[in-house]
């Protein structure tokens, strides 16, 4: 089989375009502009572009598939002359359907928590000796690579983001997998540039639904009522629903103990939103042929997903976390959970306005009483991100009026951030990193070294 990817730079396209070439297809593919881990990634298997930029010669009549990213444009050259020729055009979940359409397919959906439940349900059936294909969204510890592609493998789990499918295909990834047993975390409005009302939002996870497979099932959080209720009121026919809630637990010497049928099972997540999140992966992984005692037993040692509130350091009193929340629904459960971990520790928690959503002015308002258990709270963003956005430029009033955080501080220079936030290391404090960019270029590593001086 030869596929070319357009865009293959992408996290999720040089993943599959890796995970096919290690299925033994012929892999091509070009890019205008490939960043690390994706570059490494691609020179390391022999895919890199020799040449960067789109060039309609290496689209030829005996491509079996064209896969789209989204990095390109639907005049991109290279799709253009791919349709001139009329080859296979798939974006990259029409093709991971293409390549699961005889397995059964898990789909984690929701507006937060389907990376870490989707990485729990991988790192339990991995324990337990299951084989399974996938598709996940951040690095996962003991996995090479976040796609995996077998002919042999009866399961794939995937984790089903709502966002569109491809330049041309205005779909969200989701609709696209027709799960046999599907998962739904929670819905909080998100990519308002793609949904625009609240309402149409919704009705992606609606049609989500409805494209269950009959006889299927639908995991689902019932301590979220939005979810609850459609869950209720769109599964019909043969679809199953399995509702889940948090899970007895309790906090002792900064250890979370999971409670259940008369077990005590530690691990090493926390949070209330991860209890939750561990407790969907659970009602999966027992449609997957894993005991509860089994799951409990191999979740045990589950570190929790990359940047998915992720402990960088602690040391004498003074811990650090980094989490890729930017929602408001995220943003106040990861404030929540390192506070109620933490509960004598000061809080400091530093938020990066960096999606399109955040740093727009009309719905900035959402994120009101997100920090409530800060400590001290920092808002940084950065006004290149707002032009490339082409958005209105952003003011203070607009943003302290929006979090209503008493004694908030606003941030758009990454040297000032560093400044501030050095001024509260001392023990007996809790630092909270929550973006999906990297805060104008913040170096995690250089602010580490700077507290272990600091608190020598």
């Amino acid at each position: 089989m030869k596929v070319h990817f357009i865009a293959i730079g992408g996290s999720a396209m040089h993943n599959l375009a890796i995970a096919l070439h290690k299925k033994g297809y012929e892999i091509t593919g070009s890019d205008d502009e490939i960043f690390d881990p994706s570059r490494q990634r691609l020179i390391n298997y022999g895919l890199f572009p020799e040449e960067s930029g789109w060039h309609t010669d290496r689209i030829h009549s005996q491509l079996n598939a064209v896969i789209l990213g989204m990095h390109a444009r639907a005049d991109n050259p290279e799709l253009l002359r791919a349709r001139e020729l009329g080859l296979a055009i798939y974006s990259y979940p029409e093709y991971l359907y293409e390549q699961s359409k005889n397995k059964t397919r898990v789909v984690i959906g929701g507006s937060h928590g389907k990376t870490t439940i989707t990485a729990m349900v991988l790192h339990v059936l991995q324990a337990r000796g299951i084989q399974t294909d996938y598709m996940v969204g951040a690095q996962l510890e003991g996995f090479e690579i976040m796609v995996q592609l077998t002919d042999e493998a009866p399961y794939i789990v995937i984790e089903g983001d709502e966002y569109l499918s491809s330049p041309v295909d205005p779909r969200p990834k989701f609709h696209i997998y027709k799960p046999h047993i599907a998962l739904i975390s929670g819905i909080a409005w998100d990519h308002i540039n793609v949904f625009p009302t609240f309402e149409m939002y919704l009705d992606q996870f609606r049609r989500f639904i409805h494209c269950i497979e009959q006889g299927g099932s639908l995991v689902y959080c019932e301590e979220d009522a939005l979810v609850k209720a459609i869950c209720r009121e769109e599964a019909t026919g043969t679809v199953l629903l399995y509702p889940y809630s948090t899970p007895d637990y309790k906090i002792s010497h900064d250890q979370i103990i999971i409670q259940h049928d008369g077990n005590n099972y530690p691990i090493q997540v926390f949070g209330r939103h991860n209890l939750l999140n561990l407790n969907g992966a659970r009602l999966i992984c027992q449609q997957m042929g894993v005991s509860d005692h089994q799951f409990f037993e191999a979740i045990g040692t589950f570190k929790g997903a990359s940047r998915r509130l992720e402990k960088l350091f602690d040391e004498q009193g003074v811990a650090v976390f980094r989490d890729f929340a930017h929602a408001p629904s995220k943003i106040l459960a990861s404030t929540n959970a390192v506070k109620e971990f933490y509960p004598d520790k000061k809080l400091v928690v530093c938020m990066e306005l960096h999606t399109f959503s955040s740093l727009n002015e009309n719905f900035i308002e959402h994120y009101r009483d997100t920090l409530t258990k800060a400590d001290k709270a920092y808002i940084f963003y950065d006004p290149r991100a707002v032009r490339l956005k082409k958005l209105p430029e952003l003011n203070e009033d607009t943003i302290m009026k929006a979090f209503n955080k008493q004694g908030l501080t606003i941030c758009t220079d990454t040297q000032i951030l560093m400044h501030h936030l050095k001024e509260h290391i001392s023990p007996n404090t809790s630092l909270l990193f929550m973006s999906s960019g990297n805060f104008g270029g913040l170096l995690f590593s250089e602010l580490i070294n700077d507290i272990q001086k600091i608190i020598k």
